[in-house]
């Protein structure tokens, strides 16, 4: 497995893996997710990077940093390939998100998500990030957050 930047030809794995994720789990995308969807590569010129752990030709997982503002990013849209054994690929591609956030300023990192992915936070809470609460969770599917302050 090697853990790789941005190429748009895995735009599309992208989008698809973060799409089958949200159907599979909630039934429906948000409006948030389709405009993150359809603007990757304005995200991308303002600084946002998604990480891709891939094996040969194949993608297995994705995870996205992007800027909020002067000194907080998110970190987003982590999914993975449904079809392929992606066993700590995960942990991976949120590890070099969270590190891409760091190195380009990021004092607070903040992640917007659901309570019932007991694997996606127990990532969150393997790299540090704690639990907060918040007046507006953004996406009607979002019911818990979490923070790391760096």
């Amino acid at each position: 497995m090697e853990i790789i930047e941005y190429t748009s030809r895995y735009k599309e794995d992208f989008i698809q893996f973060n799409t089958d994720w949200i159907i599979d789990n909630f039934g429906f995308l948000e409006p948030e997710d389709m405009e993150t969807f359809e603007k990757i590569d304005e995200e991308l010129a303002a600084g946002a990077m998604i990480y891709f752990a891939v094996e040969g030709e194949t993608p297995l997982a994705t995870c996205m940093a992007k800027p909020v503002d002067g000194f907080t990013w998110e970190i987003c849209k982590l999914g993975s390939n449904k079809h392929k054994n992606h066993k700590g690929c995960g942990s991976a591609v949120f590890g070099a998100a969270v590190g891409w956030a760091i190195g380009h300023g990021a004092k607070r990192l903040f992640i917007i998500s659901n309570s019932k992915l007991k694997p996606a936070i127990h990532i969150y809470q393997k790299f540090g990030f704690e639990e907060i609460k918040l007046d507006d969770y953004a996406y009607v599917r979002g019911d818990i957050a979490f923070e790391k302050w760096v």
